[in-house]
């Protein structure tokens, strides 16, 4: 275990050995292994857009084999996916790569913010998984509810040594569309992650925008005309740096756009890219070059 890992590690300092030692598989895994930094492949976008919106742009990643495949020749560090994508290559794959499985879900027809769970700690512990996957939706009214499940399954998954991590997504309530992304809602939304007991945070990049009317004061004079400048803060917010925080990739976009991003994160200390759509939805050749290039800049080579 390199250095930088083991300081990562002693920021959670409640945590038991079998937690910890889940966190160094994924930190420790793949070509960015021991760096401090992480590319995770997420395919729970079946669940949230349905299954043509998510593979139709590129057919073979229907098969949940296929996942598993990319993320391990990729160098990647972890695979994380609803239950049944993880159980479709469960033996097929076992020990290949760490799996984070996504205990909750939504779909794109319900009209209330919320997500069903949809899988347990124990499936977590069957399926050899290094950590539970949970979102929240900060602003939202049922985010309550959402909260009080996470507390209950992060603290089962801790027991038993499962690291949790926590997709936090502003929307609902009081928040504009632009608001959804303003970098003091993003912060906010991070440290509530922290403090909800994620070890793993996940958010969207932010912009500059500030939507809190409280909030203007405190972000008075700050700079904040650059996306690196934005991560830095959204990693300050999340216990000063003491929590491994990374930056979703979002809809698909142009390749230099995720390259763009990937130099931002690096560049404001945040811990690494969490990239579905904009990897699987391109084909698997253009896909490996794409998450070759993300590595190679998180390296410091591009």
């Amino acid at each position: 275990m390199t250095p930088a890992v083991k300081a990562i590690l002693a920021g959670y300092e409640s945590d038991n050995p079998g937690v910890k030692a889940n966190l160094a598989r994924m930190l420790m895994q793949g070509r960015l292994g021991g760096t401090g930094k992480m590319v995770i492949l997420p395919v729970d976008q079946g669940f949230e857009h349905g299954p043509a919106r998510s593979f139709a742009p590129n057919p073979p990643a229907y098969d949940p084999h296929y996942h598993f495949q990319l993320a391990i020749d990729a160098g990647l560090s972890a695979y994380a996916a609803p239950l049944g994508m993880l159980e479709a290559g469960a033996d097929t794959f076992a020990g290949q790569i760490p799996t984070i499985l996504k205990v909750n879900s939504s779909n794109s027809w319900a009209t209330n913010i919320n997500q069903a769970v949809t899988a347990s700690v124990d499936d977590a512990l069957r399926l050899g998984c290094s950590a539970i996957g949970f979102t929240i939706y900060p602003g939202a009214d049922d985010v309550f509810d959402m909260i009080e499940e996470i507390r209950e399954l992060s603290a089962e998954a801790k027991s038993v040594g499962i690291a949790t991590v926590i997709w936090s997504y502003p929307r609902g309530g009081k928040l504009s569309k632009d608001g959804e992304l303003a970098l003091d809602v993003g912060a906010y939304a991070a440290h509530m992650a922290a403090l909800c007991g994620a070890h793993i945070i996940k958010v969207k990049l932010p912009t500059d925008h500030i939507e809190q009317k409280d909030a203007k004061k405190a972000y008075e004079g700050g700079d904040w005309s650059t996306q690196a400048k934005r991560v830095a803060h959204v990693k300050q917010a999340c216990f000063n740096g003491r929590r491994l925080v990374v930056f979703s990739g979002g809809a698909a976009k142009g390749a230099d756009a995720v390259f763009q991003d990937a130099r931002d994160i690096r560049d404001g200390g945040g811990n690494g890219s969490i990239i579905g759509r904009n990897t699987f939805q391109r084909s698997r050749e253009d896909a490996m070059a794409m998450l070759d290039k993300i590595i190679a800049i998180y390296l410091g080579q591009e």
